[in-house]
């Protein structure tokens, strides 16, 4: 907390000021956090103090509510000359003539990622001399993904985040699937009864949209359990099963982009007509390779 203060006050986040007469305090919050390794174990303890908007009432403390959120602070301060991408307001990219750097911000922590290695070291410069930065070396783990590098290229997965799930779920059985749904499965709104608390339904499917971040073969499977949570039902909740039984069998899979392979591009598409049983819509997909690199991939019903 003190470090945290500290480096507030270095960076001129605020100015004390007198409280205007008949304004009460908005008072603030501290919010605590252990953030872990990809293994588990811990890695550092990090806090970050809030306003506590909740409290504020417009035209007694408030004439208007400003979100202050850490990597904006650092957008206005120095990162005037990256463009921001358009499709995602946390990444910003930097042209040179050696290659372009891309910086992306998640509130507190940043990863930098270039192949121009003088460009990296030069914001890196520039970021220490603006604020107290700490440099925690290659990444390895960030937002619940793993990444592993070695000569053969880097190998993207999500392991401790899969095994979270099983954790919730109670999945402590042995068991484990083939294939993460079965042949043929056609799941319809009517089949089994109505769960008496979708609850727990509509958390797995929130999290295994996020494991297909690097679990892509279980996109299809996924989608279509994601059709049900408005009103779940047991059949639908067995389909969830067998896929957290799938990536269990499986756990250790992920994405593996190779650094020797060609860049000749393949792509790969399917899909199925008029396969859903309630709408008689169909589902298509497809997914494209540099080499034996996967890097787009789409499905949609």
């Amino acid at each position: 907390m003190g470090e945290k203060l500290t480096a507030h006050k270095l960076a001129g986040t605020w100015d004390m000021v007198d409280l205007p007469p008949g304004k009460p305090v908005v008072g603030s919050h501290w919010v605590y956090k252990f953030k872990t390794k990809s293994y588990g174990t811990l890695e550092r303890c990090k806090s970050r103090v809030v306003s506590q908007g909740n409290t504020q009432q417009y035209g007694i403390n408030c004439e208007e509510t400003f979100a202050l959120v850490a990597h904006m602070t650092i957008v206005v301060h120095f990162l005037q000359r990256l463009l921001q991408i358009p499709y995602d307001s946390a990444m910003f990219i930097r042209k040179s003539e050696k290659g372009i750097v891309l910086l992306l911000l998640y509130v507190d922590d940043m990863v930098i990622t270039s192949s121009d290695s003088e460009g990296i070291k030069s914001l890196k410069s520039h970021l220490n001399s603006c604020f107290q930065m700490k440099y925690l070396g290659h990444l390895r783990y960030f937002l619940g993904i793993e990444v592993n590098r070695s000569s053969e290229g880097y190998f993207i997965s999500q392991v401790k985040y899969a095994s979270e799930i099983f954790n919730r779920d109670g999945l402590t059985d042995s068991k484990v699937s083939e294939t993460p749904l079965e042949l043929n499965v056609k799941l319809n709104p009517i089949d089994g009864k109505a769960l008496s608390d979708p609850t727990l339904y509509r958390q797995l499917v929130g999290s295994l949209n996020y494991l297909t971040i690097t679990r892509l073969n279980i996109s299809y499977a996924v989608h279509i359990v994601s059709q049900f949570m408005s009103a779940p039902r047991t059949t639908h909740f067995a389909a969830i099963s067998r896929i957290l039984r799938y990536i269990k069998g499986t756990l250790y899979k992920g994405l593996q982009f190779s650094s020797k392979s060609d860049l000749r591009l393949h792509a790969y598409t399917d899909s199925d007509w008029a396969g859903d049983v309630t709408d008689k819509r169909s589902t298509y997909g497809y997914c494209i390779f540099p080499g034996n690199s996967l890097i787009s991939c789409h499905s949609k019903k």
